[in-house]
């Protein structure tokens, strides 16, 4: 995976080819516009994230801001990684759904859907995703997740 050094977001884009400059910047508008109050976007682990806030959820087992959504350009593609459907299998299969009816190819890893151009992503898919989101219900996920991990460990 492909990280970058940049501090700040708009160094991170300044950083970009044009062609993937234009695209990343489109993909972040549509994040930007359909993500709850409450996300905060930075720069996390080389990537452009939303994240929930230490100030509102400092209990992380890392003791970094929980990630929601991330946007990287990797090197043979761009990844959007939206940890607030991949982290709820219900929520992941309504997902995968809304994108089959919008007749795009879904090119998905384990967390993140992989594409080259900004026409290849399903925007209904991804802003109802997006929307669904809360800090709160994301925040419960995580614990739950944490619970059963301290439980199986």
């Amino acid at each position: 995976m492909v990280t970058s050094k940049a501090p700040t977001v708009t160094e991170y884009l300044a950083s970009l080819p044009e062609d993937r400059r234009a695209t990343v910047k489109a993909v972040r508008k549509l994040v930007r516009a359909h993500l709850a109050r409450g996300f905060v976007e930075q720069m996390q682990h080389g990537m452009i994230s939303w994240v929930i806030p230490l100030s509102r959820y400092p209990e992380t087992y890392n003791g970094q801001a929980l990630p929601v959504v991330c946007l990287a350009s990797q090197k043979n593609h761009l990844s959007l990684y939206l940890l607030c459907a991949y982290s709820d299998p219900a929520e992941r299969k309504r997902f995968e759904a809304s994108y089959a009816r919008a007749g795009k190819r879904l090119d998905m890893g384990q967390s993140c859907v992989r594409f080259k151009r900004r026409e290849d992503l399903a925007d209904d898919a991804i802003a109802a995703a997006l929307e669904r989101a809360s800090v709160d219900d994301f925040i419960a996920r995580y614990e739950r997740s944490r619970t059963k991990a301290r439980r199986s460990g």
